[in-house]
């Protein structure tokens, strides 16, 4: 078969898998699903969820964040891996929100990479989660599960993304970020994987090498 039929195959496999499949972060506003996501480069969605209600309130808007020092940031998230530089991170991406977007959220990748440190797999997570705007984030458990599979070949995240949206209609890019990330965390292991367990295995160029 060929990638773009596997890639519908897989996506039909795993939302049977994962019905309901959603960002593991825990938010109720835009603004709030972009400081997770920066909490979370390197570090559990559990451990980020256990921070963050305490920190959103006391941090509702951007201006919130950018006229604080970074200590009093750093007090609520001491916790999480390199919370010295993701605090700084997030005082000056909530700074160039309000000096340059007035305080709004941008909705394209474009004016969401322009904020300091804000990728375009933070930027994609937050237009897809909290907008609804068709994008595709590529983060390690999307990579490791998109290569294995065969469907990704080139190995920078940027490439993988193309590679992927070239497989899937628009509609699916959201699905395919949740989908990959919920199965790479539970059954696509990158040590240990549960390839016995694994509805994909008939996909898989990885199990057809190693795992089987």
């Amino acid at each position: 078969m060929d990638k773009e039929d596997k890639a519908k195959r897989v996506l039909a496999v795993l939302k049977k898998a994962f019905p309901r499949a959603k960002t593991e972060l825990n938010f109720k506003t835009p603004l709030e699903l972009l400081v997770a996501t920066i909490l979370s480069a390197q570090c559990t969605d559990r451990k980020v969820n256990a921070v963050t209600p305490e920190l959103f309130s006391r941090f509702r808007t951007p201006e919130d964040y950018a006229t604080v020092d970074t200590a009093e940031i750093e007090r609520y998230i001491g916790s999480i891996n390199f919370y010295k530089n993701k605090a700084r991170s997030i005082k000056l991406c909530c700074k160039r929100l309000v000096e340059e977007f007035g305080g709004r959220m941008p909705r394209s990748i474009e004016e969401m990479t322009r904020l300091p440190g804000v990728g375009r797999k933070t930027a994609s997570i937050v237009l897809a989660e909290a907008f609804g705007i068709p994008a595709l984030a590529v983060d390690t458990h999307v990579k490791r599960v998109a290569q294995r599979l065969g469907l990704a070949s080139g190995d920078k995240p940027d490439d993988i993304e193309e590679e992927l949206k070239g497989l899937v209609p628009e509609k699916d890019w959201r699905s395919v970020t949740n989908l990959f990330i919920l199965h790479g965390r539970r059954v696509c292991r990158a040590k240990n994987p549960l390839c016995g367990e694994c509805g994909l295995r008939e996909f898989c160029e990885y199990y057809k090498t190693k795992g089987g």
